[in-house]
């Protein structure tokens, strides 16, 4: 004989679900895949990438164990026998100590998130409960798990069998009340590249939001070094990596050592990145750059996300190596920009210098494009992260028309007040005509918006965005390099 097919129900606790599983019986007894990648993930599953399989085999009806709530995700059956199941919410949030109560058998499974409190009670003598999880118990996992009391007078879970009369342990017994319990935050980010401009705004767009991520600095995380931080973190219980660390000085890569530089940085780095990413199970998130394409398209067309790349330059041919890698797993969300301004040095910073110092500069007119505000990026980035959207490569810049180098500068001239009819043209190879060693530019960096969009995030104006970013720019004094 063989139970109902296989179905998913979603519980009150969010992430809760109730699997029924197929067993197959005969006069031999049963069969039943406990865990079925493609199946599960068909009907709807998460694709948790499960790394351990642990038994817990209870001897005597009765023995209760929980609630425990531990930070990494379970996938929890029976494989003789039967319980009653019972899950606490304990995470922030609106949820937060709400209750769900299941029997199990070998025909039901529950799938239980990341902090979401987990206890059972055999209903019957010598059953096996079986559970699967992600992340390998460490001394430093162990810290971060939450404990509630199983007789907790909130939450009142109506145990078939009074705990008075079952085996428990003596921690169960002692573990607070629901509202001794600090809730459990998600898990956190990790950025890498945190001092950088998109890095900056990453940051501050996540503490803002509340958001937990940790943001190690280039001594803890040198990304041109990764024997000496690949062993160095618990990859699994992060949410995910957002790499916005770069070697971006373009035309020092042209050099010897600036070229050895990129390559480490955003080649073999990434690439680093990619095997732990992969490893964990947890998504990574690697902005690149409209420099890994050449540029050549007709003025009046835009870089699409499945075009091949064709860098010109050392930089970009880097950066394609870096999204090679990336592109190699399978949670990955590859963000391309062009012109990033944030905070610290950038064009629309000196630009406005320039023109608070009385500086006429001459600005390159053959490069089409539209900025990037590091803020807006930000915004972007984490949309992709928190909407779930489908992994793959995006582009995201501002919205708006696109200008050249030159409009941006008048652009910025005229919001500061400033004449902009002193900011002059020039080409390319006329501004770099004295310069022994820099980079080739793509002459069209015009980004396509259209699958960010679809993604479910529209781009501000980079019109409104260079306002919004000049009113709250400060004026740096000291010596400028006009280039």
């Amino acid at each position: 004989m063989s139970s109902n097919e296989l179905t998913i129900t979603t519980t009150s606790i969010p992430g809760l679900v109730v699997v029924e599983l197929p067993v197959h019986g005969d006069n031999r007894g049963w069969f039943k895949e406990n865990w079925q990648r493609e199946k599960m993930l068909a009907a709807g599953l998460p694709d948790f990438g499960p790394v351990q399989n642990n038994i817990s085999f209870n001897g005597r009806r009765g023995t209760t164990r929980g609630i425990h709530a531990e930070p990494w995700d379970k996938f929890v059956s029976v494989a003789t026998g039967s319980i009653f199941g019972a899950w606490v919410d304990l995470r922030q949030g609106e949820s937060f100590g709400a209750s769900v109560t299941i029997e199990l058998s070998p025909s039901r499974a529950v799938f239980v998130p990341r902090g979401v409190g987990n206890a059972f009670q055999t209903l019957e003598e010598n059953t096996a409960y079986t559970y699967l999880v992600n992340d390998h118990w460490s001394p430093e996992a162990q810290s971060e798990y939450s404990f509630l009391n199983l007789a907790d007078e909130a939450v009142d879970i109506n145990w078939p069998i009074s705990l008075d009369e079952c085996e428990l342990s003596d921690k169960d017994r002692h573990h607070p009340r629901l509202a001794d319990v600090a809730p459990i935050a998600p898990a956190p980010y990790l950025v890498v590249g945190s001092g950088g401009q998109l890095g900056r705004a990453l940051t501050d767009l996540l503490k803002e939001r509340g958001i937990p991520f940790h943001a190690p600095d280039r001594r803890e995380l040198d990304l041109s070094d990764p024997e000496s931080w690949k062993e160095s973190y618990r990859w699994r219980g992060y949410r995910g990596i957002i790499n916005a660390s770069a070697m971006t000085a373009v035309d020092a890569a042209e050099t010897p050592d600036g070229r050895a530089q990129a390559w480490k940085v955003n080649a073999s780095g990434v690439s680093a990145l990619a095997d732990v990413a992969r490893e964990a199970g947890i998504p990574l998130v690697h902005v690149s750059t409209d420099y890994v394409f050449d540029g050549q398209k007709p003025q009046d067309q835009m870089y699409m996300p499945e075009d091949s790349v064709a860098p010109l330059s050392v930089y970009g041919q880097s950066k394609a190596a870096g999204e090679m890698a990336v592109r190699a797993i399978p949670r990955h969300y590859l963000v391309r920009t062009s012109w990033v301004i944030g905070e610290g040095k950038n064009f629309v910073g000196i630009m406005r210098q320039l023109a608070e110092r009385g500086v006429a500069p001459k600005v390159v007119a053959d490069q089409r494009g539209r900025p990037t505000f590091a803020a807006e990026l930000a915004e972007g980035i984490l949309h992709l992260l928190a909407s779930g959207a489908e992994y793959g490569v995006y582009h995201l810049s501002n919205s708006g028309p696109v200008i050249t180098w030159h409009e941006l500068a008048r652009e910025v001239f005229r919001l500061t007040g400033h004449d902009p009819e002193s900011v002059s043209p020039t080409s390319t190879a006329e501004y770099f005509a004295t310069t022994s060693v820099w980079a080739p530019r793509p002459s069209n960096s015009v980004l396509d918006l259209t699958a960010i969009e679809k993604a479910g995030f529209t781009p501000k104006d980079h019109r409104e965005a260079l306002r919004e970013y000049l009113d709250g720019l400060e004026v740096v004094s000291g010596p400028v390099d006009a280039a």
